[in-house]
């Protein structure tokens, strides 16, 4: 019987012969392969592994580094394990909760029994610091759950214990960091000396963690100041409260105690009140055009037509418009970098005929407003006419609502800016955040597949084209808006997980995308299911499950 393995390397196509047992790290070493800023952990078999992965039979290899998402998230877990011993160093009964990204970094909170000062987060920085010059190991360790369990609790972190408690599982893996152990629900560098950069600094009442850029893992993200995005974590918080949960472990028991309707209601009128200031602030401002800018998935169309709804029991006549509709004709559309119609640029939308006819319309003019025609790719007019008067307010929803470009010559006091995304939500425990932008891509899996016939797999590949638009169109934006809607419900991912795991599960292991479709089964696997049918019908949730009373 052969004691060696033959590795596939897809970096440069080379076979590799390797001991049985050997790690990812030993392949990489004779794979002849030199990556700067790698790797940090590999697919194996279209599967994302750590570099402590071994092999006890033939597989396939793609090595990852900093500057693939999957690469990122291993070097971001890792500094959170590192944050998280620090603090168990410094502040033996502290606190660490990791709650949200924020300013192209990591928003934590750190209770400590007092205020944190400027001089903590140096503190801490320095320790995270020596912990990395140390090169230490990570250990990765199975035992069965209920040990596990009891470990965490033991520990006092209540978090993980009620998570793990929820999984139907045998066996459980933690992370082990000399005497500091955690929970992570994928995979971790293998010593700490394989951080090479990151800053921590006081960031409002907490700690910004801040990290390298995908784009140039060289040199730290650009702080982007997000002081809005502040004020929603602020709400969130104040929300969980109101709920009783702030944790998937919550979450999930509960829901084993029925609470299921409660939830739904609660997290629904929670979302409808906020809704419903925003309407009264329009009203009392007497904006004429609201501007509501999102990325993809959002919720933006159900959030416009709730909104209408709302200035409309304020005695206001609304008229929706979409930013589609001054799409330029295709032909004239520019193209990427790849040669493909760029359809997420400013330069795709006809901003003069929008200012034009806005203006017009702020002037009492009557104008036969467009519809974009996606099957010719032409702008038509059927004789769709609007003129406004007193206690009309027009609602423009769509991806470039917000840049300034778009509305460059309608006065600043007729115009009201809203930013609709799904910013924050419950957490899976103290130290793993739910990723927000997951949340979004769960959302138009189910919508592409149900209205649009794609497929997981062609909406998953088309993931990383829609996220750079997004990030140069639309969210540098988000800061401009004069309110912020977070549309994440506490419990949307329970209702998502049965209807998406069996489209996800229809993605062929022999495509890359493969790795991203078992990380999203994997981590919804941590929702108990909350069944659709207690939904109401105007649920922004139900844009994308189905079953709405609203027309799209």
């Amino acid at each position: 019987m052969s004691n060696k393995v033959t590795i596939r390397c897809k970096n440069n196509v080379k076979l590799i012969d390797i001991e049985l047992g050997s790690t990812l790290g030993d392949v990489y070493a004779a794979s002849g392969l030199q990556m700067e800023y790698g790797p940090v952990s590999a697919r194996v078999n279209n599967k994302v592994q750590g570099l402590n992965y071994r092999f006890y039979n033939s597989k396939d290899v793609e090595f990852l580094d900093l500057t693939s998402h999957s690469g990122m998230r291993v070097y971001t877990r890792t500094l959170f394990l590192i944050l998280a011993k620090t603090i168990e160093d410094l502040y033996p009964h502290g606190r660490l909760v990791i709650k949200t990204p924020i300013s192209r970094g990591y928003y934590c909170e750190l209770e400590i029994g007092r205020e944190l000062e400027a001089e903590d987060a140096m503190d801490i920085k320095k320790r995270m610091q020596a912990i990395i010059d140390a090169d230490m190991q990570i250990h990765r360790v199975q035992c069965p759950i209920e040990q596990a369990i009891e470990m965490f609790r033991n520990r006092e972190m209540e978090s993980k214990a009620q998570l793990l408690e929820s999984q139907s599982k045998l066996y459980a893996y933690y992370y082990r960091l000399e005497d500091t152990v955690d929970y992570f629900y994928s995979c971790l560098l293998p010593s700490t000396g394989k951080v090479h950069l990151f800053d921590l600094i006081k960031f409002d009442k907490g700690l910004l963690l801040r990290i390298p850029s995908i784009k140039n893992p060289g040199k730290l993200n650009d702080f982007v100041p997000q002081t809005k995005m502040l004020d929603v974590v602020s709400e969130q918080q104040r929300w969980q409260k109101i709920l009783g949960m702030s944790t998937v472990g919550e979450f999930n028991r509960a829901i084993e105690d029925g609470r299921a309707a409660e939830i739904i209601n609660v997290s629904e009128a929670l979302q409808e009140r906020k809704l419903s200031r925003i309407a009264d602030e329009i009203m009392e401002r007497g904006s004429k055009i609201v501007l509501i800018a999102g990325p993809s998935s959002s919720g933006k169309t159900t959030t416009s037509k709730r909104l209408a709804i709302l200035l409309m029991a304020c005695g206001m006549h609304p008229h929706i418009l979409s930013t589609d509709d001054y799409f330029v004709n295709r032909v004239d559309t520019p193209l990427d970098e790849d040669g493909n119609y760029d359809f997420e640029c400013i330069g795709a939308v006809d901003v003069d005929l929008f200012n034009s006819q806005m203006t017009a319309l702020l002037n009492g003019e009557e104008v036969d407003l467009p519809r974009y025609d996606f099957p010719t790719g032409k702008r038509v007019y059927e004789g769709r006419k609007l003129k406004i008067g007193e206690g009309d307010v027009i609602i423009l929803e769509g991806n470039h609502a917000l840049n300034p470009v778009m509305s460059k010559l309608i006065d600043e006091k007729d115009k009201y800016r809203v930013y609709v995304s799904t910013m924050t939500t419950i957490a899976l425990d103290d130290h793993n955040f739910v990723p927000t932008r997951d949340i979004r891509l769960l959302r138009r899996i189910i919508r592409d597949y149900n209205y649009r016939g794609f497929s997981a797999l062609e909406t998953i590949a088309r993931c990383p084209s829609v996220t750079r638009g997004e990030e140069k169109w639309i969210t540098p934006y988000q800061e401009n808006a004069d309110a912020t809607f977070n549309s994440a419900l506490l419990y949307e991912l329970g209702v998502i997980r049965n209807q998406v795991l069996p489209i996800l599960e229809q993605v062929d292991e022999r495509v890359p995308e493969y790795a991203e479709a078992s990380r999203l089964r994997k981590f919804l696997r941590y929702f108990n299911p909350v069944p659709i049918d207690q939904i109401p019908p105007t649920s922004l949730l139900r844009e994308f499950a189905g079953g709405s009373s609203f027309n799209y």
